[in-house]
């Protein structure tokens, strides 16, 4: 791996057929006030990490016009002015915010239509690489909000779709409308509830995005399993649980979020990370 900066070590893989990533990803959301709210505490700190993250070799940045709102997509479009070739951002819409903590599905075509105008204009983009219904309203058919989604793609402000928050059951709906490349759910090594949805994806090749990939602080502070194993291995419980993840899947493309740097540094880190067997079997 001499000369590969550190995201390189997780591998690569392919969504849609023609977007080459690496497996170790960042998310966005953090870059955001409290409650994922507002302006970001240093808004130069949120870009000083956002440039570092591409320095370590991350390829794909994870956002939604949802965090902030606004202000996460707003500073990636400021930072990369335009954006490296190379560089995938993947965006998301499907809920309305009404403050702090406060999130609203809202799936309507219409409403995500408007969204994506406003996803492309905040990014400085033509097109958006990678699109993801942010969650399903339950006072929207499925198939009606993926399918605004699959006109925005044939309208070319879309290259792929994905899905967020979803079953299994939703994931075939969506797919019966229009090609899915990605979903996106909560996945980590204290909540499994989405491994059906995973084996789906391997089966067919698309990419699982985990959120949330470390969960609370429980799972990684002093006394937990990835705690424990890192200790043995010399490696924090945080990249502990992000070289699971990606020993768990060759569709697993964790996108670890932070506002700060060090922990930025921390997490890509984990790309690098070899669990042994022994470690894997007491993680699982």
């Amino acid at each position: 791996m001499s000369g590969q900066p550190p995201a390189a070590a997780a591998g690569s893989l392919t969504i849609g057929g023609d977007l080459r990533v690496r497996r170790m990803g960042f998310g966005a959301m953090r870059l955001t006030g409290k409650g994922v709210w507002g302006e970001p505490p240093d808004p130069d700190v949120a870009r000083a990490v956002l440039r570092r993250a591409v320095e370590l070799g991350v390829n794909l940045i994870d956002t939604a016009d949802s965090y902030g709102p606004e202000v996460s997509e707003r500073l990636i479009g400021e930072t990369f002015s335009p954006l490296p070739a190379g560089l995938v951002v993947a965006t998301k819409a499907g809920f309305r915010r009404s403050g702090p903590g406060r999130w609203h599905a809202d799936g309507r075509p219409a409403r995500l239509k408007a969204a994506c105008d406003g996803s492309l204009a905040r990014l400085g983009v033509d097109r958006i690489d990678l699109y993801q219904l942010h969650t399903v309203d339950r006072r929207v058919p499925i198939e009606d909000s993926v399918g605004a989604l699959a006109e925005l793609k044939a309208a070319g402000k879309v290259r792929h779709v994905g899905l967020s928050n979803v079953g299994t059951d939703e994931l075939a709906r969506a797919r019966a409308v229009t090609e899915i490349v990605s979903v996106q759910n909560r996945y980590n090594l204290g909540d499994r509830a989405s491994r059906a949805v995973l084996d789906a994806c391997e089966r067919d090749g698309l990419a699982f995005i985990p959120w949330y990939p470390l969960g609370t602080g429980s799972l990684t502070r002093a006394g937990s399993r990835a705690s424990r194993v890192g200790a043995a291995i010399g490696a924090s419980g945080a990249q502990v649980a992000l070289a699971w993840l990606l020993a768990s899947s060759p569709v697993m493309l964790p996108i670890p979020g932070t506002g700060s740097i060090e922990h930025l540094e921390e997490n890509v880190a984990a790309a690098e990370l070899r669990l042994p067997a022994e470690a894997m079997a007491e993680l699982t």
